[in-house]
Parts: structure tokens; sequence; C-alpha cells
């Protein structure tokens, strides 16, 4: 394991494998690099001919964090993303994808910097624009939950909502968060949105955009937009888990096909501010 501090966050990574491009892959909200192995969606886990950079979105799993809600904007996250690539690879183009809040961050990133990534990989994209008002209030509800009745009870909330059909064979767990950090966590959620829609429509990286049905918190319509947005994108909906156990393998067909470029030029990037 290794670390980059940050100033207002340290930031906990791996990288797997010795040679080859780099893929980065990211989790979603209240989720870890491990928990997603966990829960079947460590779709690099295929790769052998690349390396794979596994990280911790501030204060999920091993990497630290704050109490100031517009540090977990997915803009911001989006920082975080990119200082640590130039750390981990300056000057390459690499591989993203990402899941729910990683989705977010990556297009974010791919927005600012889109030289930075030779293909772009979107599992589960969350609600977004009109959508997001609702989930908004959900994140703050239940940020209001583990500050007035703790961590355990806002897990037992959870546990009564339904299970996408595709996730019905995933294990129960736990969220990756330490309790002082999530109800910030979870404000910061209810702050972000995805870049505006004029903005992904010039995106011209090649996106595999993965989604399942049955589930308000990343609904198919998200999906179906990002796919109408990204001209170069490809879209696939599972129904079962049977479905998202082909998610590594069309993952893996998507980076082979899409070869980085051998140096990516350094680039004045606008930084989020609160």
């Amino acid at each position: 394991m290794s670390t980059l501090d940050l100033a207002t966050a340290v930031i906990d990574y791996d990288v797997s494998g010795d040679s080859g491009p780099l893929v980065v892959q990211l989790h979603g909200l209240t989720s870890c690099r491990v928990r997603d192995g966990q829960l079947g969606l460590d779709l690099g886990r295929p790769l052998r001919a690349h390396r794979v950079l596994r990280y911790d979105a501030r204060a999920h799993g091993s990497s630290s964090g704050d109490t100031d809600p517009a540090s977990y904007g997915w803009d911001r996250l989006a920082d975080d993303l990119l200082a640590l690539l130039d750390h981990v690879a300056p000057g390459e183009q690499v591989h993203g994808v990402g899941t729910s809040m990683g989705t977010g961050t990556l297009l974010h990133a791919a927005v600012r910097d889109p030289r930075r990534f030779a293909s772009l990989t979107l599992v589960s994209p969350p609600t977004a624009w009109d959508t997001r008002r609702a989930q908004a209030e959900a994140y703050r509800a239940g940020a209001d939950l583990v500050e007035e009745q703790g961590l355990d009870a806002f897990v037992e909330f959870g546990s009564n909502a339904s299970v996408p059909p595709a996730l019905a064979d995933a294990p129960e767990t736990r969220p990756a968060v330490i309790e002082a950090f999530l109800p910030a966590v979870l404000r910061g959620a209810a702050l972000a949105d995805l870049p505006d829609p004029a903005l992904l429509a010039e995106v011209s990286t090649p996106t595999l955009i993965l989604a399942w049905i049955g589930d308000p918190a990343h609904p198919i319509s998200t999906a179906n937009a990002l796919h109408s947005l990204i001209r170069d994108s490809k879209l696939t909906i599972a129904r079962t888990p049977y479905g998202i156990m082909a998610w590594p393998g069309l993952f893996a067909e998507h980076v082979a096909i899409h070869q980085p470029a051998a140096q990516v030029p350094a680039v004045e990037r606008p930084v989020a501010t609160a």
C-alpha cells in the first residue's frame, strides 16, 4: 500500500502489475476498493497486460478526510484523481473506470483534462440533473440520521431498501466510511452532480457505459442520457447477476481496443473551489 498526502486528505492506493498501460479504478459512495471487490465490482481483476491503480476516495476505506461537505463534491474528488495520476503516472494517458460516485468523478476529470484518458468506463451512473434533487434530499436525511442516531441506525435503514435484481447475490456489507466523516460525505454527495450536458457532449473519449435496472439511485435514464451525449459510447444493461458477471470481460475488451497515447502534454487545469 502507498499514500499521497494532499494536505486536506491522505489518499491510500495500490498499483498491481509491473508493466503495460495504467488503468485507474474508482469506487462508489461509502464504498472502498476492498468493498467493491466483495460486491463483484472490481472490474480490473481480469487484466493481465496492464497496471491497475486502485485507491480509496477521501474519507473512504483507508484514506483520511475532513468534515467539510464541499470536500466531497465530485468536482473536488476529480482534483484528487488528477493529482493522484500526476503522482503515479505523470504524463501518461490512462484508462478510467468508476462506479456511481466514481462515474461522477471520472466525468468531471475528463471534462477538465480530456487528453488524460484513453478510455472511460462508467459503471451504474447515478442520478443526475433533474433526478438529482430527490436523491440529494435522501443523502441529507441520511446525514441527519447518522448524527442523531449513529451509524448502526443508518445501516439498518439502508437494509430496508430494495435491491436491484443484478445485485441479488451480492453479500451484505457496511459503509466503508468512518462515522465522524459520514455526515459530511453524504452532504457532499447531495451537493454533487454530473457536469453540464453541454460539456459532456464535447467528450470524445471512447466510453463504455454499464448500467443495471431497478435502482432509483442509479436510474437507467442517466445511462441513456450519457449514451446520447457522448458520441463514442456503448451502453450495456444488466438485468440479473449474470449480467454483472459479464462486465469484467466487456471492460477488458474495451480497454484492449483503445490504446493510450505515448505521452500526454502537460496542461493547466482549472481546480474546483468551494
